[in-house]
This record gives C-alpha cells, sequence and structure tokens, in this order.
C-alpha cells in the first residue's frame, strides 16, 4: 500500500531577509530568493497536486 507521506527537500539560496542585508550589504539583493518564493514552492508540495513527487531536493535561486 502507497503512503499518502512524501519527504522532499528545499536547498533555497541566500534569502532575501532585512538580516542577510544587514549582514552583506555589498551583496546584490536582487539575487536573493525572497521568502514568499520558498513558501510558496512549501505550499505546492503540500498540495494534492504535488501528490507524486517524492524524494526531490529543490534547488530554490533568485534572480540569474
Amino acid at each position: 500500500m502507497r503512503s499518502p507521506v512524501t519527504a522532499n527537500v528545499i536547498l533555497p539560496s541566500v534569502i532575501d531577509t532585512p538580516a542577510n542585508r544587514a549582514s552583506m550589504p555589498k551583496a546584490d539583493p536582487g539575487k536573493g530568493v525572497p521568502p514568499e518564493r520558498i513558501a510558496a514552492t512549501i505550499r505546492f508540495l503540500c498540495s494534492d497536486a504535488a501528490a507524486s513527487i517524492n524524494g526531490a531536493r529543490l534547488a530554490i535561486y533568485g534572480a540569474v
């Protein structure tokens, strides 16, 4: 019987937060990942639409 539990990993690059901007003042803030994008990915992985995704490593990068 197949389990409804899945396990995936989110691998974000630098997250664009006020604390990270303060600690890295010379970094380009446009290259960081907004927390909202990470949250959206997590919401998707928790949805029925992602039921067949299991054991994935998902890299999330900001602007390239």
